[in-house]
């Protein structure tokens, strides 16, 4: 009691000071609390039938950090004297013109990204050409920075889906959010991935931040994530131009697992994975439509 009535006369004399003091001690409290229950929030939830994936000390996105490149300066990855040579162009007549970019518009205005596969074997040759055309595409300093890794192997599939599923019943519980799961409900698409299996082979895109010779010297590659990203495109537009279908699938925080199973160096990492074939009998597709041609274009 003696303790108090001594401090009455300063409690009196700095009361703003108290209030503000007190205050200041009950918010610090609350964020701390509230940030424990936000841990508490992201701690992986048990499951019987897909455990939670074990932690390597890796951040979630580690597999997407960019690395940095080798001081050691390396040679022009092409010689400076390569030789030009004259470009044979046809000039085609305006109305093929017309036709040609129609008809090809026409084609691929039919893909639709398939996830019911038909286990029927695409015939020999087919994936070589169309990962010969996917090669074509344009990159920095023609750097070509792209592995195309083609899976027919059942055993090395099952491996794949494993994978992808374990590390997408994550994605789906926890690392995505609700907005974007709420955003896929159309498709009726969740962590199980009975495709990667039934597909007859898959193709995983590797982009290659640089490349390093037999001589262990690294050479950068320069803008290779969109470079990469060309060839992506244009290796689904040659599945679908030869006649089988695909899915655009994002392994999210699955790249190191993958390429470790594949046996793939650690200059490439995995952009996307692609399951190819035939679509089964029964496949469906939600009913949607692609954007007119005035809500994506704007001519000057």
């Amino acid at each position: 009691m003696s303790s108090f009535q001594e401090l009455a006369p300063f409690l009196a004399a700095n009361w703003p000071i108290v209030c503000v003091a007190v205050v200041v001690i009950a918010l610090v409290y609350f964020l701390s609390m509230k940030s424990e229950k936000q841990k508490e929030k992201l701690t992986p939830k048990e499951n019987t039938k897909i455990p939670s994936p074990q932690d390597k000390g890796e951040h979630p996105l580690s597999e997407f950090a960019e690395e940095k490149q080798d001081p050691n300066e390396a040679p022009p990855l092409h010689d400076a004297n390569t030789a030009h040579v004259l470009f044979k162009f046809e000039r085609l007549p305006e109305k093929e013109m017309m036709t040609r970019s129609r008809d090809f518009y026409e084609n691929l205005n039919q893909r639709r990204s398939i996830r019911f596969f038909s286990k029927d074997l695409i015939p020999e040759g087919v994936l070589e050409n169309i990962v010969r055309a996917a090669g074509t595409a344009p990159s920095g300093a023609h750097s070509e920075p792209w592995t195309f890794v083609v899976v027919r192997d059942p055993k090395i599939k099952l491996q794949i889906r494993e994978i992808v599923e374990q590390e997408e019943f994550t994605n789906y519980e926890r690392r995505m959010g609700d907005k974007w799961v709420q955003d896929l409900q159309f498709v009726k698409t969740d962590h199980v991935k009975p495709y990667l299996e039934d597909a007859p082979a898959i193709i995983l895109v590797m982009k290659q931040q640089y490349h390093i010779d037999e001589n262990n010297v690294k050479y950068p590659h320069y803008y290779f994530e969109i470079s990469t990203a060309i060839a992506a495109g244009m290796l689904i537009t040659a599945i679908h131009v030869a006649g089988l279908v695909t899915v655009t699938t994002t392994p999210l925080n699955a790249g190191v697992a993958l390429r470790e199973l594949l046996g793939r160096p650690s200059n490439e990492k995995v952009m996307l994975l692609l399951p190819v074939g035939y679509p089964a009998d029964d496949a469906t597709v939600p009913d949607i439509t692609r954007k007119p041609l005035d809500k994506i274009v704007v001519f000057k």
